[in-house]
């Protein structure tokens, strides 16, 4: 292994163990400059927890305008600038965030969080009776986009079509896929939302997508499709990473029977357990940064222009940060991962999140006894996201085991 490896190659981690790649380069260049490839711009590596804390904490000199994803910046740059909240710098990114953060007020929490603990339940029950299934389609795909669907009063009838162009919009399940499938998966969200942001301002409702229509920012209304992306951003978050955790901590658990019975016998909290899933799972692998300004970062000269990624999988994985970072330990405390990101482009669903993966959990305890693999999990392909799109199962019910 080496720092050479393609980091713009969605099967590169397919490929290669990135595990085994990130502690070589923290320990040989946690600070390096990826070559560029393709016709496109190189860009700036960070690998290690306390150099990937600095970025996020360092907004004046490190912009989210421009984009916060690889794969967009490189192509030079996200439409959504300044538009989204993701992809806008202070001050409007403030405003913006406050906006937002009214969408996962108390109340709507509550009701949201009910529906999802009833739903993973009854999802739980029915495939701990089945005894072989995949775990991914019959569990994983129904809870987290169900979960934001509800946030945004979506129709029934269309929850299925969005998780099909969600799937495809960050990632891929075929080595071959063209970047054009992912480009139309994006814009048929965000069109799709822009007709609902024009319903909703004509009729509003009680529902998060009325809210921010009738919402001003440094005293005006958002655009349509300001509306549509800033849904869009909800969206995409809070399916893709959310799905990508539970099926990561199912595996897991197949992987190693001692810490699932732990949890299934209460000797470790599910608190602390939803924790050390999102650090091992990590399915968002980096964010990114442009430069405002020429700085020094990990002994190295970046300028102003160049894209800076912050690699969360590596920083979860720090030896100086997490004792034996592999080892999976439900109980582990302290526990300062990154997956959510930090400072002030912190997630916003960090906390529905979490309920998700709680809720997945605590189902899991009621349910089920044993938890096999049966078959090989297949990897998705992307440079963005880590995780897996099947995971073939067979689960034993709790009063069998």
């Amino acid at each position: 292994m080496s720092p050479s490896l393609d980091l713009t190659d969605p099967a590169t981690f397919v490929r290669h163990d990135p595990h085994a790649f990130w502690r070589e380069v923290r320990r040989e260049r946690p600070v390096y400059w990826h070559e560029p490839s393709g016709g496109r711009p190189g860009f700036w590596v960070v690998s290690r927890h306390a150099d990937v804390l600095a970025c996020y904490d360092d907004w004046k000199r490190l912009s989210s305008a421009r984009g916060t994803v690889l794969d967009v910046l490189l192509r030079g740059g996200d439409s959504a600038g300044g538009k989204m909240l993701a992809v806008t710098d202070r001050p409007r990114h403030r405003h913006l965030r406050n906006l937002m953060l009214q969408a996962f007020s108390p109340r709507r929490l509550g009701e949201v969080a009910a529906k999802v603990e009833a739903r993973t339940a009854r999802h739980v029950a029915a495939v701990a009776e089945l005894g072989r299934f995949d775990f991914a389609a019959e569990v994983a795909e129904h809870i987290p986009m169900n979960t934001i669907c509800d946030l945004l009063s979506i129709p029934e009838q269309d929850r299925k079509e969005l998780l099909q162009w969600s799937k495809s919009a960050l990632s891929s399940e075929r080595p071959d896929s063209a970047e054009l499938d992912s480009l139309e998966a994006r814009n048929e969200i965000v069109l799709y939302l822009m007709d609902l942001a024009f319903e909703r301002r004509a009729h509003p409702g009680d529902d998060v997508i009325s809210m921010i229509a009738g919402a001003e920012v440094e005293g005006r209304p958002l655009t349509p499709e300001e509306i549509a992306l800033n849904c869009y951003s909800l969206l995409l978050g809070g399916d893709e990473s959310s799905r990508m955790s539970g099926i990561a901590a199912v595996l897991a658990f197949a992987r190693d029977p001692g810490e699932w019975r732990r949890l299934r016998e209460g000797s470790v909290g599910l608190d602390t357990a939803v924790e050390e899933i999102l650090r091992w799972a990590t399915p968002g692998m980096h964010f990114a940064r442009t430069a405002l300004t020429d700085f020094t970062l990990g002994g190295q000269r970046v300028r102003a222009g160049d894209i800076v990624t912050m690699w969360n999988t590596s920083a979860n994985n720090d030896e100086t940060v997490f004792t034996g970072p592999r080892v999976l330990d439900l109980g582990r405390r302290p526990n300062k991962h990154l997956t959510f990101g930090h400072g002030p482009h912190f997630c916003v669903g960090a906390f529905l999140g979490r309920t998700e993966l709680r809720a997945l959990l605590e189902s899991l305890v009621a349910c089920v006894g044993e938890i096999e693999l049966d078959g090989t999990p297949a990897r998705i392909y992307s440079n963005f996201l880590y995780g897996h799109s099947t995971l073939p199962v067979r689960f034993l019910p709790r009063a069998q085991a």
